[in-house]
């Protein structure tokens, strides 16, 4: 990766915003489009039969972005693109066989490894493990030249978890139209001010312009990004924090991750929010 200065940050940033929201109107309809027709329709939660796994569309956006960015501006991301490709496009997969072949039997965490420790293999369980592995993965790729010294070793513990938990967390909250998007949103803006002035924040910034132009649909509750999209906004705020956060932002983060899971593990996420007056008005804005 080549260094640039702030100016030049900015204005990468907003090529690739941008670039993320041109692609996503170009492919946004004819994905939809193509879902209605092969009816892949869940039940949302009012009951209503709407398409699932349409954040598909942000996989879309991330291979086709890269590939523009690699081509006008080599250097720029170095290998890191082709991993987040590589990841999005797992996490995307995983999602997408939880969306279309996935019951709700067990749920969270627990309940999906409970089930695994009983010998029963559950799409919400593959998604775990899996990213969990491609977690590692990408870290250790990031390490391999120093992967046995000692400062290696502790770093990929903290990026392996960051990564795997902030793909879960967004998944959490994706439960009402819109929320996952405003969620991603929010941590989107606080990863990118402490990231500021790392290249690798160019990923981040394509997919939340895709999700700005795709939030319109699943906050009218007329389509379900579903885990499909949720696992590839989560992958994007993680590989972010894990690649270009300082040491105290990142043990921060981690920290944050672990709370908000041990948090949803015991209470409802849905009712905390309706019981809070800020919260429920921030959660039901923009639908209708």
């Amino acid at each position: 990766m080549f260094p640039i200065n702030n100016l030049d940050i900015f204005m990468l940033v907003l090529l690739n915003l941008i670039l993320g929201m041109v692609i996503t109107v170009v492919v946004a309809s004819p994905v939809i489009k193509m879902i209605n027709q092969s009816e892949l329709v869940r039940p949302n939660f009012k009951g209503d039969l709407i398409p699932v796994g349409v954040g598909f569309i942000f996989m879309l956006v991330g291979l086709t972005a890269l590939t523009v960015d690699y081509f006008l501006l080599p250097g720029l991301l170095g290998g890191r693109g082709t991993i987040f490709v590589l990841g999005l496009s797992i996490m995307t997969f995983l999602g997408f066989l939880d969306d279309t072949l996935g019951n709700r039997n067990a749920s969270g965490l627990k309940g999906h490894f409970k089930a695994m420790l009983k010998g029963e293999l559950t799409t919400g369980g593959l998604k775990a493990v899996g990213g969990g592995v491609l977690a590692l993965l990408i870290t250790l790729i990031d390490y391999q030249e120093e992967i046995l010294t000692f400062n290696a070793f502790g770093n990929i513990i903290v990026n392996t978890l960051i990564i795997a938990l902030s793909i879960n967390a967004i998944n959490l909250m994706d439960l009402r139209p819109g929320r996952a998007g405003k969620g991603f949103l929010l941590v989107a803006a606080i990863t990118a001010a402490f990231s500021w002035g790392n290249n690798s924040i160019m990923p981040l910034a394509l997919i939340t312009g895709s999700l700005v132009m795709y939030l319109p649909w699943d906050l009218k509750a007329k389509t379900m990004m579903g885990d499909t999209g949720s696992n590839a906004l989560g992958l994007t705020i993680g590989v972010t924090a894990a690649w270009a956060f300082g040491s105290y932002p990142k043990l921060f983060f981690l920290a944050f991750l672990i709370l908000f899971h041990l948090y949803t593990e015991k209470y409802s996420l849905t009712k905390v929010i309706a019981d809070n007056k800020f919260l429920n008005y921030l959660d039901q804005l923009g639908r209708g």
